[in-house]
């Protein structure tokens, strides 16, 4: 259930830690730079990111520092070949996980990852609560009331679990689009269509529409 994101410039480390990776989970996403990783975050929402530092475009470091603008749950593994005062200070800040130094031992990195699923399953932010008595569970991907459990479909909760990883502000058209419909097109009609079910799925009036931009929930 995990996505993962790794970035690194390195194409050979790159390719190595993914097939690496692919044997432990579905969803691995992988980028060369930290303008495509802030893409791929923007896209996908992954559970963990794993990056190096010293990157063209954006740095490890910006890169994280943007993420962590509106999220403070997305586990961070930062991979480098620095560890240097400054860099470890500026981590720490950033709210890391690990800060491994290469080269990297894939079974230490998978430790790391372990720490950190745990974490989230383990973390009581992790269970959202709204409307009446409606909880979100954003590791396990259920919805519940009074813990009884909600059918719900892919896309109604690929659009729940963004608007809620996003609750503090309008999530756009085109993130929607991005994130529920993926390649495909998405309509006006089949996105107020969406929404609809929902809020019908939920019997909940928490979502929101912003004219011409977007959505939001009131959690």
């Amino acid at each position: 259930m995990l996505k993962i994101l790794y970035v690194e410039d390195d194409e050979i480390a790159r390719v190595n830690a993914v097939e690496f990776l692919e044997d432990y989970f579905e969803s691995i996403y992988s980028a060369k730079d930290g303008l495509e990783a802030l893409s791929l975050y923007e896209k996908f929402h992954p559970d963990i990111i794993i990056t190096d530092i010293q990157m063209p475009k954006i740095n490890g470091l910006e890169f994280i520092k943007k993420v962590r603008k509106n999220d403070l749950n997305t586990q961070i593994i930062i991979i480098s070949a620095y560890s240097t005062k400054d860099y470890l200070l500026q981590a720490v800040e950033l709210r890391l996980i690990k800060y491994l130094i290469k080269p990297i031992k894939f079974d230490e990195l998978l430790k790391v990852i372990e720490e950190s699923k745990e974490f989230l399953q383990n973390n009581s932010s992790n269970i959202i609560n709204f409307c009446d008595n409606l909880t979100f569970d954003m590791f396990n991907k259920v919805v519940k009331r009074d813990n009884t459990l909600i059918k719900i479909t892919m896309k109604e909760l690929l659009l729940l679990e963004l608007l809620l990883k996003n609750k503090n502000r309008y999530v756009t058209y085109q993130e929607i689009e991005n994130y529920v419909w993926a390649d495909d097109m998405m309509s006006k009609d089949a996105l107020k269509s969406l929404i609809k079910r929902l809020k019908n799925t939920l019997e909940c009036e928490c979502i929101n529409n912003l004219s011409g931009y977007g959505y939001k929930i009131d959690v």
